[in-house]
């Protein structure tokens, strides 16, 4: 079977922000075709979201319930191979979980879910069916990323010792969720969003860019949460102590009231021979600092790259890549897997390097841990998952 996948979507409709970065991410490499869709919880803009997108009207529902009920009754060589979600975080579980049940492949948006238990009985669900499930920790798709996750894997930096990651934002500096900002709006919500603002938002970003590159496990943590913006429901700050599993330590930020920031995610990891660090508002630089060495810089789409940055990486050196492209590398890296499983083939180590349903139950454990260290009494609270 050589064929494009085909994708159904549960939110993402025309008035929706994040849908569109998808939709391009997964039309990228031209391995998937968007079949389908319940684009809103509105069934008017979930139609004329269809309209928009060219959609059969006839595979345009008004429901993320009836879509997978009536695609699951279609032909396989019809029906959605996968479905996307890009609900916010209260409308992810139940999407997933139908989806899984009735035989579909799952992107969904980070945090994966509303609550641990939630996760957990995801990462059940993708262990019974064998599905695939990807979760999109779209930092962790950049070629540089790649490169420090080789060289760290490579023992270039020699045994970690310590782990800086920051993430400051500053677009909820003022109380935009009472001005019309839909987005600030249900992300400052516990209703909607959970427990957690910034940490549950962007410090998941943070802490999986951590364990991904290292490769290791946070196992201890003393978070210190904050809510700075008078009238805010939600921590919009936070700053945590983190042991790994090693015996390494580091120190996570997430910040969404440091104003005059953009999107300045940047890590830095030190080993016993040298360290590295990478920002992602300058992604195509590596930066990698040994013992007894000048400073050196590693470039995206050149030749002297590990196997996975090369796997990741588009277009020569010199142009830039970003956030669409490591969105893109996400979605190709589990249409491929997914390919080669309906292939009755077994995926490469290229293919496989995505976030997967177990990246979310670490996320959602991260969000409830921060939550229970910063409430107590105790200097370091055991990470639980």
């Amino acid at each position: 079977m050589k064929r494009k996948l085909r994708m159904g979507m549960v939110g993402g409709g025309i008035d929706a922000f994040i849908g569109s970065v998808h939709r391009i991410a997964a039309r990228m490499d031209g391995l998937v075709e968007l079949v389908c869709g319940a684009f809103s919880v509105h069934p008017e803009i979930s139609r004329e979201s269809g309209e928009a997108l060219f959609v059969d009207p006839s595979r345009v529902y008004s429901t993320y319930q009836e879509m997978i009920e009536k695609e699951s009754q279609l032909p396989e060589d019809v029906r959605m191979d996968f479905v996307t979600i890009v609900t916010p975080n209260f409308v992810h579980f139940d999407p997933a979980r139908l989806a899984l049940e009735n035989g579909f492949n799952v992107v969904i948006e980070k945090p994966m879910t509303f609550t641990l238990e939630e996760a957990k009985q995801l990462r059940d669900l993708v262990e019974k069916t064998g599905l695939t499930l990807a979760l999109t920790h779209t930092y962790s798709g950049y070629p540089m990323v790649k490169q420090a996750k080789a060289m760290v894997k490579e023992n270039k930096l020699g045994k970690i010792r310590k782990v800086i990651v920051e993430y400051p934002q500053g677009w909820l500096s003022r109380l935009s969720e009472r001005e019309g900002n839909a987005q600030a709006a249900w992300r400052t919500d516990p209703k909607r969003s959970g427990k957690s603002g910034a940490m549950g938002d962007i410090g998941t970003h943070a802490a999986h860019l951590a364990e991904y590159i290292t490769g290791l496990k946070i196992t201890d943590i003393c978070a210190d949460l904050n809510t700075l913006v008078e009238g805010r429901l939600l921590d919009d700050d936070g700053n945590v102590l983190i042991r790994f599993d090693n015996g390494a330590n580091g120190v996570l930020i997430a910040s969404q009231i440091a104003a005059g920031e953009e999107n300045a995610i940047r890590i830095r990891i030190y080993g016993e021979e040298g360290g590295l660090e990478w920002i992602q508002e300058e992604p195509n630089s590596l930066y990698v600092n040994l013992l007894d060495q000048p400073k050196q810089i590693y470039r995206t789409g050149n030749a002297y790259l590990s196997n996975a940055a090369k796997h990741n990486t588009r277009i020569p050196s010199g142009h830039p890549e970003g956030l669409l492209e490591a969105f893109g590398n996400i979605y190709r890296n589990f249409v491929l897997t997914v390919s080669a499983k309906l292939n009755g083939e077994t995926p490469t180590p290229e293919m496989l390097d995505f976030p997967t349903v177990e990246d979310g139950v670490r996320g959602m454990a991260f969000i409830d841990n921060v939550v229970a260290s910063n409430a107590s009494n105790e200097k370091w609270t055991k990470f639980v998952v």
